[in-house]
């Protein structure tokens, strides 16, 4: 993954021999789109505006799939389990 800093993206990685592009926004979402060529990588790799070529030749072009992160596979704590433990 190529760390970016450039609106909503911080890092883009591609798959030449899958063809596919994973991108990884500033909210933590990563999200990876099938199918993608290496000529739209390498010009959103290298783009000084990144974001917005990502927005109008990605993001409206291909449809992308949300990739499990760590967080989202982790178990989800129970807010009221606090209230049962013993001081």
């Amino acid at each position: 993954m190529k760390k970016l800093s450039s609106g909503k993206l911080r890092a883009v990685g591609y798959d030449a021999r899958g063809r596919l592009l994973r991108v990884e926004l500033d909210d933590g979402t990563t999200l990876e789109y099938g199918g993608v060529g290496e000529e739209i990588w390498r010009r959103l790799s290298s783009s000084a505006a990144a974001w917005s070529y990502y927005r109008d030749n990605v993001e409206e072009e291909f449809t992308a799939r949300r990739v499990p992160t760590a967080a989202d596979t982790a178990p989800k704590k129970n807010p009221l389990d606090d209230l049962w433990k013993k001081p």
